[in-house]
């Protein structure tokens, strides 16, 4: 079947043998009635190629209205075939309209054997024309069908969270498609259901996910449906092939689906064309459902009246049915990516709670304190991320870099793992196996002190004649030695505790340690080792300087561990945080003793955190929990003398960031 032509006959004073003529052309053509001005010339009629019949007079003048007429619009071919008078036929090279459009002419008077056969050769040279206007034009859809298939893949590719990546499926699916609402369902497992490898949906089910509507708003919830052929969702996820409808009210006959017009009775909107795809993965298998509902002439239009609906919904073509394909084949790439990308994601932060559970499971009365580490100094970011005066105000965190400082916060303590744990969990200065030794050396002291006594008592009455008074000053004796002991026992239990010990503790450790018993064979027992003193003389806390030094060296075994961990470009820093949490700003930190310019601030605020909740936790062995009063207060005088950053712990003093943490303590650290 050729390609159908609009012709029409514009003349002053038009030539009644002419208008015979085309009236019995008239099957082959599409003929408007005759013009006599240029002026009521219009292009509205329809979009078939337009052959103008024209006198020579007004040939320049149509050609320029045609012309305007094209502007801005699609492009239309078209052809002129001017009619002249006989005696200009030689000059007509001199004329403008000898141009590309000219599809031939006529001479006065116009014979109908030579207006025929001018008007077939125009015919087919404006067909011509045409196919290959229609070829340039399919070539430019492809080639803008390809571009945009590329940025949505590269697009599509680019997003790892699932919610955004499904908005964004959706989007640019209704986009390239012009279709003014669309949904998306995904496929996922039924719980509790065994797999069949005969059957991949056999224990899958559809999930209602997402849709998007340009004219109604859409209220939508999630919610699950069994995938069956009653759905046109089900449907598809089963058949696998693309299902086109020009109208959901006409279904065709023997439609094994139907269409739920709920949405449609609920809001007044009318649901007419719909395009639905399956989204297939690599392996062929179906994992969602992508559904396109009403394409428009145009994406400005707002389908709000029954007119707009009636006039602007038209069917999705083959173009259409084929981009949005090729667009759900990406899609399903892009989802399952996106679901990977989130269970290994779940996978690493099991692995990091999994990590943390680990070391507090060593020290169970620091249990929590990562987590709340982590809670305090996420907050405390998000508080500099929104500021906009001081010197942070142009410190920003991204949603990734935010998982940096959590995942630095939850793993800054994991190098405790190697410590030795006696020295990880010592709450007096000497160790129960230490304790247990010296009170079992000085149980032995007055029993030995007791035999000495019990001896020169003996020797006494052996002797004869002597009275009570030397047995008196002997018990007496024994009386005093046991009790000298006894109390310095008990002053070696008071300085075990990790106290502040003042300098008069000092000299009366060092008269007891200057103290032994000489037993009758010769061998000596000290009232202190000198391990026992060495340790007993520390003058704050539990840990000797080399048990400190093992304890603070768990901050380099957390820097070792966490750089053998191939992090993403997004997460490099967390080794780096996590790093320098115990340094302070004028380098009297540990372990390099580094100044403020060279501690990230993602580490300052995790050093606030860490110091508030080491002070303010439930009574561990070594320490009471202080009030979060008094806890600020010594971070205050911490930042005064230029340990802590003035800023950032203005900040979280001003937002009372600390509350955060408050309910956690009761059965954590």
């Amino acid at each position: 079947m050729s390609l159908p032509i609009t012709l029409l006959y514009v003349d002053a004073s038009p030539d009644s043998l002419i208008e015979q003529t085309l009236e019995q052309l008239q099957p082959d053509y599409r003929l408007l009635p005759t013009l006599r001005s240029v002026e009521l010339l219009s292009l509205d009629h329809d979009e078939n190629p337009l052959l103008l019949l024209v006198d020579q007079q007004l040939c320049l003048e149509a050609l320029g209205k045609i012309t305007s007429l094209k502007s801005g619009e699609r492009p239309r071919p078209f052809a002129l075939v001017p009619i002249i008078d006989a005696e200009k036929e030689a000059s007509l090279e001199e004329h403008s309209f000898a141009n590309p459009y000219l599809g031939g002419y006529l001479t006065r008077p116009v014979r109908p054997p030579q207006l025929r056969t001018t008007l077939r050769l125009a015919s087919d040279t404006l067909r011509l024309k045409a196919e290959r206007l229609a070829l340039q034009q399919q070539v430019t859809r492809q080639e803008h069908a390809m571009h945009e298939l590329n940025r949505i893949g590269t697009a599509l590719s680019s997003e790892h969270n699932l919610d955004t990546l499904l908005e964004k499926i959706l989007r640019l699916a209704r986009e390239i498609t012009v279709a003014d609402a669309g949904s998306l369902y995904l496929i996922d497992e039924i719980e509790g259901m065994p797999a069949d490898e005969k059957d991949f949906l056999a224990n899958k089910r559809l999930r209602f996910t997402l849709a998007q509507n340009d004219t109604r708003p859409v209220p939508y919830q999630q919610f699950t449906m069994p995938i069956n052929r009653q759905s046109i969702a089900g449907f598809v996820s089963i058949t696998g092939a693309p299902e086109n409808i020009q109208d959901c009210y006409e279904l065709p006959p023997g439609c094994e689906f139907s269409i739920n017009r709920s949405f449609d009775e609920s809001t007044g909107y009318r649901t007419k064309s719909m395009l639905v795809v399956p989204m297939r993965n690599q392996k062929n298998e179906s994992i969602g459902v992508l559904q396109l509902i009403n394409r428009k002439k145009s994406a400005a239009i707002t389908l709000d009246t029954p007119e707009a609906i009636a006039e602007a919904i038209i069917p999705f073509d083959a173009e259409c049915e084929e981009l949005a394909y090729s667009l759900s084949s990406q899609a399903a790439i892009a989802i399952e990516n996106a679901l990977l990308y989130e269970e290994i994601q779940k996978l690493f932060e099991g692995f990091i709670r999994a990590s943390v559970t680990a070391i507090e499971a060593r020290d169970p009365t620091t249990s929590g304190h990562s987590t709340r580490v982590a809670i305090l100094t996420v907050a405390l970011a998000e508080q500099v991320d929104r500021l906009d005066r001081g010197p942070y105000r142009d410190v920003h965190f991204t949603p990734e870099q935010m998982k940096e400082i959590n995942y630095a916060s939850l793993l800054h303590d994991f190098g405790k793992i190697g410590v030795r744990e006696p020295v990880l969990v010592k709450a007096k200065k000497l160790y129960p196996n230490e304790l247990e030794l010296l009170s079992q050396r000085y149980c032995f002291l007055r029993k030995a002190i007791e035999l000495d006594v019990a001896r020169r008592k003996l020797h006494c009455l052996q002797q004869g004649g002597a009275g009570a008074a030397p047995l008196a000053a002997l018990d007496a004796e024994l009386q005093a030695k046991v009790a000298a002991v006894n109390e310095a026992y008990a002053f070696i239990l008071q300085v075990n505790e990790p106290t502040v010990l003042p300098a008069t503790g000092f000299e009366k450790l060092s008269e007891i340690a200057n103290q032994a018993l000489a037993e009758p064979e010769g061998s000596i027992i000290p009232y202190l080792t000198e391990r026992e003193y060495y340790n007993l003389s520390i003058s704050k806390g539990s840990l000797n300087p080399e048990e400190r030094l093992e304890i603070e060296s768990h901050v380099t075994h957390t820097y070792n561990f966490l750089s053998k961990i191939p992090w993403t470009r997004e997460l490099r820093q967390v080794p780096e945080i996590a790093y320098a949490h115990h340094e302070k700003l004028d380098g009297s930190g540990y372990p390099r003793s580094v100044i403020a310019g060279v501690i990230p601030p993602q580490a300052r605020m995790m050093t606030i955190a860490d110091i508030y909740d080491a002070l303010t936790a439930r009574d561990r062995p070594y320490k009471r929990a202080i009030p979060p009063e008094r806890a600020l207060s010594i971070l205050e005088a911490e930042m005064k003398s230029g340990h802590l950053d003035p800023d950032l712990f203005q900040l979280f003093l001003e937002t009372r960031i600390y509350d955060l943490v408050g309910g956690e303590k009761e059965g954590g650290r």
